[in-house]
């Protein structure tokens, strides 16, 4: 088998910055990768993530319930396993993932009494990497971005326009109850935790990069 890494995150904390310049890092040290990024939005998998998001269901988060919204995120990942990157990974490549299982911990979680966190997590790694079949990571790096410097970089992104944030991202409490999940799952099941702020402000990218490459280094 090959080795997954994951780098996971709140909106805006820079996963798709950081996985571009993993992607760069491993390119430039010659070591044969994959990179991939959840939801897979250009695949027919995603499309009840997609009616999720742009509030189809409901116009907050917590109108879908967090198994269900769970199971919508799962099956795209099942179905970006079974026909882009299994075949690579059990022939021993390395995989590369923006977001993956731990983003349900992250996102749905939120959604629970705390005093249901621990059944949650129980039931997630149980239903995604054994009935599902899906890969364990080998390190998952949570890109700690608290939401107030997030929503300034969201923002920008939009260019200020609000109506551009999807249903996760225009919800600022549940967006610092995810950060308290994320933690909590940080925790639980030994993510490495990266911070990306100094007091108000976004660390620099170059920081983060280095401190994650350090890392998969030390991994690989």
């Amino acid at each position: 088998m090959g080795k997954l890494i994951v780098l996971d995150g709140l909106d805006g904390s820079g996963k798709s910055t950081q996985l571009d310049a993993v992607d760069a890092w491993l390119t430039s040290c010659g070591i044969a990768h994959r990179r991939i990024s959840f939801p897979d939005y250009d695949q027919p998998s995603s499309t009840l993530v997609r009616q999720y998001l742009a509030g189809d269901f409901g116009g907050t988060p917590n109108a879908v319930n967090a198994y269900a919204a769970s199971s919508f995120y799962a099956v795209d990942r099942y179905a970006s396993f079974k026909q882009f990157w299994q075949a690579a990974y059990e022939n021993g490549e390395l995989i590369v993932a923006a977001r993956y299982v731990s983003s349900n911990a992250i996102h749905q979680m939120a959604k629970l009494p705390e005093s249901e966190w621990d059944s949650y997590l129980d039931w997630l790694s149980d239903y995604e990497y054994r009935l599902l079949g899906l890969p364990v990571p080998d390190c998952v790096f949570f890109l700690d971005m608290p939401p107030e410097v997030s929503q300034k970089l969201m923002t920008g992104r939009y260019e200020g326009d609000e109506s551009k944030k999807d249903i996760h991202e225009r919800d600022r409490v549940y967006l610092q109850t995810c950060r308290r999940s994320a933690l909590y799952a940080a925790a639980h099941d030994g993510w490495y935790v990266v911070s990306c702020a100094k007091g108000d402000d976004p660390r620099p990218i170059a920081d983060i990069t280095a401190e994650l490459t350090a890392a998969i280094e030390a991994l690989l």
